[in-house]
């Protein structure tokens, strides 16, 4: 169940991964340097060069925007830690199921293992860029 600050967090770090964000802050210290800059004549400026409150305002932003990401980083953790122990009693399920099904059919386990074992060593082959026939040993 999310709380609200859970929300709110969420919602945050969301918005700060688009490119909206981005065109926000360009246009936004565009705006601010160029008035700090006197380009609208100096009784506009609030923020001299070097330009202090907007590198305050900055860093205060980077640093709750952080702590935001690791807020939702850690709740996506939650997230699939229930989702691999569900993936694992779902696993679990199934080979025993597998092994009653097969063991009534008269199936050889021992053949069944290493025919998984072959087509495992296949799969990992491919996946390494080497293709290699299922006829090929496995070492």
């Amino acid at each position: 169940m999310r709380g609200t600050q859970d929300r709110i967090a969420d919602a945050i770090t969301t918005f700060a991964g688009t490119m909206q964000f981005v065109y926000l802050h360009a246009a936004w210290f565009t705006v601010w340097i160029t008035v700090n800059e006197g380009l609208f004549g100096h009784s506009a400026v609030w923020d001299p060069y070097p330009f202090g409150l907007l590198t305050m305002i900055v860093s205060l932003e980077a640093i709750f925007l952080s702590t935001f990401v690791m807020v939702s980083q850690n709740r996506q953790a939650v997230r699939e830690k229930v989702r691999a122990d569900l993936d694992f009693e779902t696993n679990v399920r199934s080979e025993v199921w597998s092994a009653r099904i097969g063991h009534a059919l008269g199936v050889d386990p021992k053949q069944v293992e290493k025919d998984v074992q072959t087509l495992l060593a296949h799969n990992q082959a491919a996946m390494n860029g080497r293709a290699q026939s299922a006829d090929e040993p496995t070492g």
